[in-house]
C-alpha cells in the first residue's frame, strides 16, 4: 500500500509498505477513505516533536472504513464508516477514567499515531484501542463534515469546553488558521457576548469576515488596544491562544484582564517565557496542554444536526499519490489555503 512517511527531520516521503495487521485484541484496521494535513506533522517534519519516531507513517486527521476488528472490540465491526481519534486511550487508567485521555498511561497513550506509530496518510492504518479511538459517523453526514472531529474540531471543541465561557464574556482567539476556526466555531456555540479573532493573514481574516460576519477581527498590531476598547473589564475575559508563533503566547496574557482564564492549545517551536513579576496581580488562571479528545461522539451529533460545519474550511483537495504537492500548498499557504484533505483510497 502507498504510505507517507517521516524519514529524517525535514525528509517525508511516499513510499510502498507492508498493509497494516492487526496486533491486539482491541486494535482495528481501517481502510482510510480521506486525511488531511495538519500543522503538527509540519511540525514533525521540522524536527519540533522529539517524541516523534523516524520511520512512521504521518497523519492523524483521518476517517474511513473499518475492515477488521480484534475480538475484544465490540462496539465497532467491519463495514462502519467511522472518525479516528488523535488520541490513542486505554479508557481504564487513572487518566483515562477522570476524562484526561491526553494523558492515558498505555504505552500507546495520547498523541501516538502518525508520531509514535504509524498514521493515516496510508491506504490503511492500525488503531489501538478501537473501541475508545473510533466513532461511528451518522448516515446523513459525509466525510468531509466528519474529517475533522477526531483532531483540530475535538481540539477546539475542548478547548472552549475547559475556558468555562460565560454568555456576558468577551472571548479573544489569536490565530486563525484551521485549529483557530474550529475553536471558533465551538465557541459559538457558548454564545458569549462577543469575539475577537486576532490573525495577521489578511486572506484568513477575509475568510472569517465573509463565513462569520458577526465576529471581530483584528491584527497583532492593534490587539491590545482593539481589545480594551471592545471588552467591559480591561481586557478578554478569556484568551485562547491557537496560533503557537513567537509573540503569540505574550499577546494572549497581556490581553486578559484581571482574573481572566488564558487557554493555551498551541504547540510552540520554542520555549516560551512566563513574566511572573510582569504579570503579579492579574490572577490569571493559565490552561494549557494537548486535547483530551473524549467528545467525538458529542461533536458527530452537532455535525449531524447542523450546529458545527467545518467543510468551508477544506479549501483544496489531493490524492494520497499527489500529497507532497498538498503539503507544499499547506506549509507554503498558496492559493488562500486553509485546510488540505487527501483522497486515500
Amino acid at each position: 500500500m502507498l504510505a507517507y512517511k517521516y524519514v529524517s527531520k525535514g525528509d517525508f516521503r511516499l513510499v510502498q509498505t507492508h498493509k497494516p495487521q492487526l496486533i491486539e485484541k482491541r486494535d482495528a484496521i481501517v481502510k482510510v477513505t480521506l486525511a488531511s494535513i495538519c500543522s503538527s506533522d509540519l511540525h514533525i517534519k521540522h524536527g519540533s516533536v522529539p517524541r516523534a519516531k523516524e520511520g512512521i507513517t504521518v497523519g492523524h486527521e483521518m476517517v474511513g472504513m473499518v475492515e477488521e476488528v480484534g475480538e475484544d472490540v465490540k462496539n465497532i465491526k467491519a463495514g462502519d464508516r467511522v472518525t479516528v481519534n488523535v488520541e490513542t486511550f486505554c479508557g481504564e487508567c487513572f487518566f483515562c477514567k477522570h476524562g484526561y485521555v491526553n494523558n492515558c498511561t498505555d504505552d500507546n497513550g495520547g498523541w501516538a499515531m502518525g508520531c509514535r506509530i504509524d498514521g493515516g496518510q496510508a491506504q490503511y492504518v492500525r488503531v489501538p484501542f478501537a473501541d475508545t479511538g473510533l466513532n461511528k459517523i451518522p448516515d446523513a453526514v459525509t466525510d468531509e463534515q466528519a474529517l475533522f472531529t477526531g483532531d483540530i474540531l475535538a481540539t477546539g471543541f475542548w478547548a472552549a469546553r475547559i475556558s468555562e465561557i460565560k454568555s456576558d464574556d468577551t472571548v479573544l482567539i489569536i490565530g486563525a488558521g484551521p485549529t483557530g476556526i474550529c475553536t471558533l466555531l465551538c465557541v459559538m456555540l457558548k454564545k458569549p457576548k462577543r469575539i475577537i479573532m486576532c490573525e495577521k493573514d489578511e486572506n484568513r481574516i477575509k475568510f472569517i469576515n465573509s463565513h462569520y460576519p458577526e465576529v471581530l477581527t483584528v491584527s497583532p498590531n492593534d490587539v491590545e488596544e482593539f481589545t480594551m476598547k471592545n471588552s467591559d473589564h480591561g481586557g478578554a475575559d478569556v484568551v485562547i491562544e491557537v496560533a503557537g508563533t513567537e509573540n503569540t503566547f505574550q499577546t494572549a496574557w497581556k490581553c486578559a484582564r484581571a482574573n481572566a482564564i488564558v487557554t493555551v492549545v498551541a504547540l510552540y517551536d520554542k520555549p516560551q517565557t512566563l513574566p511572573l513579576p510582569l504579570m503579579y496581580g492579574k490572577n490569571l488562571t493559565f490552561k494549557t496542554g494537548g486535547v483530551d479528545g473524549c467528545d467525538c461522539e458529542e461533536i458527530l451529533k452537532l455535525i449531524e444536526n447542523g450546529s458545527i460545519d467545518t467543510t468551508p474550511l477544506i479549501t483544496h483537495t489531493v490524492t494520497l499519490s499527489d500529497i507532497e504537492k498538498g503539503y507544499d500548498i499547506f506549509e507554503n499557504r498558496k492559493d488562500n489555503v486553509i485546510k488540505v484533505a487527501v483522497k486515500c483510497n
